[in-house]
C-alpha cells in the first residue's frame, strides 16, 4: 500500500490548529497527550507490522494523529474514543486528510472499558497511543473481549512498558505483567521521547508489542480463578505466597497445600512464578472451595 503522503499526516501546527478550532484543551483526567511527530506515528505503524489485510482497533485515537498513518497501512481501522468533541471531529479529519481510505474508517463514541463489540469484520491488530491513567485494564480488556486480536502494540508510560514486558525474578514483574502474558508473548518495542507530545508529559514512553499466544495456556482453571491467584499473591509481595495466599485460599495451611501441589514452594514469592504456575496453583486450590463459572 502506498505510504502516507507529507501532507496526510498532522504535524504539530496541524494539531494545534485543529485543537484550537475544537476548543480542545488535553486533560490530565483523561490521561491525553496528543502526537505531534509525523515520523512517531509512522514508526509506530512500521514497529506494528501493519499489514495491507490487518483490521486495526485504536483506542483513544484523540485528533487522530494515528489513525491517519493506520489508514495508510491497514485494510481498515475502528477507532474507539470517549471524548464528546473528539469523537465528533474524527471522522471529518480523515474525510478531509484521508479521503480515498473514508470508507475503511469507523468510529466507536465509547469508554473502550464498556466495549464488547466492534462494526465490521473482527479486529486482527490493537495499535495504541493508550491513556496512561488506564493503559493496562485498557489493553488486558480488548485482549480478554476480542480474540481475534494477533498482535498488539502500545504506547505507554515507560516504568508501565517495563512493568507489562517483565519477566519472573524482576523487581518490577507483577500483576500486569502476568496477566498481559496469560494472552501473549510481550517485549519492549522501543522508547517514544517526550518532545514528540503536545502537551509535553512529564514522564517519558515506551512501546509494548504483543503476540497472541498460539495455544492457550493450558490449565482448567479459569482465567477468573487463575487471576484471583496473582492478585492475592502480589496484594502482600513481600510475604512468602504461603501466607499471602491464606485468604485465597481459606487458611495459610490450605495454601501451602495448593502449593505444594502445584509443584510451587510455600516459601516462594509471587515474583518467582511464570503464568503456567499460577495457573497450577489456581488448579489446585481446595476442591470444597466452590469454583467459579469459567469464562
Amino acid at each position: 500500500m502506498s505510504s502516507p503522503t507529507p501532507d496526510a499526516l498532522l504535524g504539530p501546527a496541524d494539531v494545534r490548529e485543529l485543537a484550537a478550532a475544537l476548543g480542545v484543551r488535553p486533560t490530565k483526567q483523561r490521561g491525553q497527550n496528543f502526537v505531534i511527530d509525523a515520523n512517531t506515528v509512522r514508526r509506530i505503524v512500521r514497529t506494528a507490522e501493519v499489514r495491507p489485510d490487518d483490521v486495526v482497533v485504536e483506542v483513544g485515537p484523540g485528533l487522530g494523529s494515528l489513525t491517519l498513518a493506520l489508514l495508510e497501512a491497514a485494510d481498515r481501522v475502528t477507532a474507539v474514543e470517549i471524548d464528546d468533541v473528539l469523537a465528533g471531529a474524527l471522522p471529518a479529519t480523515v474525510r478531509a486528510r484521508v479521503p480515498e481510505r473514508a470508507d475503511r474508517f469507523a468510529l466507536v463514541h465509547s469508554d473502550a472499558m464498556q466495549v464488547a463489540e466492534l462494526p465490521g469484520p473482527p479486529p486482527t491488530a490493537l495499535v495504541a497511543n493508550l491513556p496512561y491513567n488506564v493503559a493496562v485494564p485498557v489493553l488486558l480488556h480488548m485482549l480478554a473481549t476480542f480474540p481475534s486480536i494477533e498482535r498488539a502494540l502500545v504506547m505507554v508510560q515507560s516504568e508501565v512498558a517495563d512493568r507489562l514486558a517483565a519477566a519472573p525474578g524482576s523487581k518490577v514483574y507483577g500483576v500486569p505483567s502476568v496477566k498481559a502474558n496469560w494472552y501473549a508473548d510481550v517485549k519492549r518495542a522501543g522508547a517514544i521521547g517526550r518532545t514528540v507530545f503536545w502537551p509535553a508529559p512529564n514522564v517519558d514512553s515506551g512501546l509494548v508489542a504483543l503476540t497472541r499466544r498460539a495455544e492457550p495456556i493450558r490449565t482448567t482453571a479459569s482465567r477468573r480463578e487463575v487471576f484471583a491467584v496473582v492478585d492475592a499473591a502480589f496484594a502482600q509481595r513481600r510475604k512468602t505466597l504461603r501466607a499471602a495466599l491464606a485468604g485465597w485460599a481459606g487458611s495459610a495451611a490450605a495454601a501451602e497445600a495448593a502449593l505444594v501441589a502445584a509443584g510451587v514452594s510455600p516459601q516462594a514469592r509471587g515474583e518467582a512464578l511464570t503464568v503456567e504456575e499460577f495457573a497450577a496453583v489456581a488448579e489446585h486450590k481446595e476442591a470444597a472451595a466452590p469454583r467459579e463459572e469459567s469464562e
